[in-house]
């Protein structure tokens, strides 16, 4: 038998135990794991960025972890670009089967779906349109939106003078709707055959994981992994990691210990939530709860989901 030329995704909130399962997933259907994290990318944020440890880089090959110098941009664009290329060379090598790992939606989104060629902001327009909803309000602009792009229209509030400004945009400057650029926009989905599985608990032991995570973190070195980066000149994408905000404040004595942790494990409870947010957006998620279920039973359902084919 031999596999359909598969792509799995193990997705959901930080914290909820992906790359664990994932090792383990890819450990019995002989797997590689690509990094979909803003974050674990850089080189010399392995505390900060939560990547995955010695022991699982050796027992599965990793992609996308600590290659990149934290002076570099990172963003979706590159992220995909970077990934697309590996997916193909594994799959066409017939190597093994890629597994995606992380919580990065928009990664996520821009891998399968494709990322919208947006056109560059037309400044001129889009301050006259602000002018004009200033004094006039957006119910014409939606109106006028609803003429040329009923789809968009449709998903975008009459009040939400942002996007439709930024609609009308991009129909100024290209002379295509966004629902027409859309509609071209490839991404691995009409490639391969994806699976998407979501990992979740129930929030409270989420957040308790969390604050657990935190704790370790300070107990591995965070403070000095910062105050290594402090010395570095770091990309705005790097500067944005979770834990370096929070840890230059107590480095710069604007408050103590006990502040910077609190601090630390409130915003990474409010990142969870709005990765769990965006992910349960996703109907193509098949979604698992990882405290009723031993991981052992949720590889053993994933591997069930896992399509093959015969050997013709």
């Amino acid at each position: 038998m031999r596999r359909i030329n598969t792509v799995i995704f193990i997705v959901g909130p930080t914290a909820v135990g992906k790359t664990r399962l994932a090792v383990k997933l890819a450990a019995k259907i002989g797997g590689e794991i690509i990094s979909c994290d803003s974050m674990q990318i850089y080189k010399g944020l392995r505390i900060l960025s939560q990547a995955p440890t010695a022991k699982d880089k050796k027992s599965i090959r990793h992609h996308l972890v600590a290659v990149l110098g934290v002076g570099k941009e990172y963003n979706a664009a590159s992220f995909r670009r970077r990934a697309v290329r590996i997916i193909n060379s594994m799959i066409g090598r017939k190597a093994a089967v890629p597994i995606i790992v992380g919580g990065s939606g928009l990664y996520v989104k821009s891998l399968i779906d494709g990322l919208f060629p947006s056109p560059p902001a037309d400044l001129k327009f889009r301050n006259r349109m602000r002018r004009f909803i200033i004094n006039y309000g957006s119910e014409k602009p939606h109106k006028e939106l609803s003429n040329i792009d009923p789809e968009a229209a449709k998903k975008i509030h009459p009040n939400d003078s942002r996007r439709i400004i930024r609609a009308l945009e991009i129909y100024h400057a290209t002379g295509h709707t966004p629902t027409e650029i859309k509609l071209k926009t490839k991404g691995i989905k009409d490639l391969y055959d994806i699976r998407i599985f979501g990992l979740m608990k129930p929030r409270e032991l989420l957040y308790s994981d969390i604050n657990t995570r935190v704790d370790r973190m300070f107990e591995d070195g965070a403070l000095d992994e910062v105050k290594r980066l402090q010395r570095k000149r770091l990309s705005k994408t790097a500067k944005a990691i979770l834990g370096f905000k929070e840890i230059k404040g107590l480095l710069n004595k604007k408050y103590g210990f006990d502040t910077a942790k609190d601090l630390l494990k409130k915003n990474t409870r409010r990142f969870a939530k709005r990765q769990i947010a965006w992910f349960k957006q996703d109907s193509r998620i098949a979604w698992f709860d990882v405290s009723k279920m031993i991981d052992e039973k949720i590889i053993s359902r994933m591997i069930k989901n896992y399509q093959w084919k015969e050997r013709r």
